[in-house]
């Protein structure tokens, strides 16, 4: 079968792989209808991991059952789904308490396991033709039958939750104020879902004009980074006062003011400055123990100089950590199947699987408008 296979930094090819095959009673064969290319991937895309050469991409992964396991009971042979990017068996101690994303089981050794990610398990990407989904009748969503919502759908893998759990994690309620650092798909989803949570006003800072005007279309206010300081910025537009809940969908490749220059820290403070007293901090923005490519050698242990003082000193809480997908996404497919969600606005582009190595360039120059793109094999 055709996928997507890592090369080196800054490379990946279409070739020719093994396909999946049932390799336990629980497992499922899924032929894949609609894989993501997520901001993640690019990470690795730009040898900024551990990653070698080799690896399958893509953990954003929905299609149809085409082969089951003699141990599952739930799917059949046909049926529409789409599966967390989390890997999880279902039953371990994490995943019986719902943090499905630190799963105990699929990675020995590791909290958390992921389709086609480095350091998550021994599991292949779905940005392939097929896709072998273990422990199926707990990590398949099962979907409408036919082709509607496709891209909204897919969305469920990663994006939509991991935006929503953001919002979870500063704990956004009804009436209050918003700032999201990023207006990446991540970025965008967490301000989408703050709007759905019925916050009064979301601000969305990023310095991509594209991603911006997003922003604005659904409701949010932009705020450019490269026009001066956002902390500023906000503030002036909330009397000083600054906003109620912040959510750092950027992460460790964060950049300063119109620059390029790296600094991973800089998101962090500054929602500990944009954030009022007593508020809240969600942060899945992706940090990592390693990152070769930093601009420091602390940083590259994963180190950074976050101001604690000042957090401490204005009594905001913080939560972290990647999403566990299903403690949202069936409530989130119900609302895209009731016309109350619809996420596909960040999808830019559509292609067929053999234009990936092109897709991943503009992805990960922001070129061409590329926000969010959606493969199809």
């Amino acid at each position: 079968m055709k996928a997507v296979v890592y090369k080196g930094p800054f490379s990946v090819a279409v070739e020719d792989v093994e396909k999946p095959a049932i390799k336990h009673p629980n497992d499922v064969i899924v032929r894949v209808t609609s894989t993501a290319i997520c901001g993640s991937d690019l990470h690795m895309y730009e040898g900024r991991t551990a990653a070698e050469p080799g690896i399958v991409f893509g953990h954003e992964n929905m299609g149809i059952i085409e082969e089951t396991g003699q141990g599952v009971t739930a799917l059949k042979k046909g049926d529409r789904v789409v599966m967390p990017f989390n890997v999880a068996c279902g039953f371990c101690r994490n995943c019986a308490e719902g943090f499905t994303g630190y799963c105990l089981t699929v990675n020995p050794g590791f909290p958390g396991g992921a389709y086609g990610y480095v350091a998550m398990g021994p599991w292949k990407g779905g940005q392939a033709e097929y896709l072998r989904v273990p422990y199926a009748d707990f990590n398949c969503l099962k979907l409408p039958q036919g082709q509607e919502h496709e891209t909204d759908f897919v969305l469920l893998a990663d994006i939509f939750p991991t935006g929503y759990h953001g919002c979870e994690l500063a704990q956004v309620r009804p009436g209050e104020s918003v700032a999201v650092y990023g207006a990446g798909p991540v970025g965008l989803m967490a301000a989408y879902s703050a709007l759905l949570r019925g916050a009064k006003k979301v601000f969305v800072v990023d310095r991509v004009a594209e991603r911006l005007q997003k922003a604005e279309e659904i409701g949010a206010v932009p705020v450019n980074f490269a026009e001066g300081d956002p902390v500023e910025q906000i503030k002036d537009m909330t009397d000083g006062v600054g906003t109620d809940k912040g959510v750092d969908a950027v992460g460790y490749q964060a950049t300063k003011g119109g620059t390029d220059r790296e600094e991973p820290a800089t998101v962090l403070n500054s929602l500990v400055n944009t954030v009022r007293a007593t508020g809240a901090l969600g942060v899945p923005g992706l940090y990592v123990p390693s990152d070769p490519g930093a601009p420091d050698e602390q940083s590259k242990q994963g180190m950074l100089l976050v101001a604690i003082g000042k957090l401490f000193e204005k009594g905001l809480r913080v939560g972290t950590g990647q999403c566990n997908v299903k403690r949202y996404n069936r409530q989130l497919r119900d609302m895209i199947i009731e016309g109350r969600a619809e996420p596909s606005f960040v999808v830019s582009h559509e292609l067929p699987l053999d234009q990936a190595a092109s897709a991943y360039d503009k992805f990960d120059k922001r070129i061409e408008g590329y926000t969010k793109v959606v493969l199809h094999p």
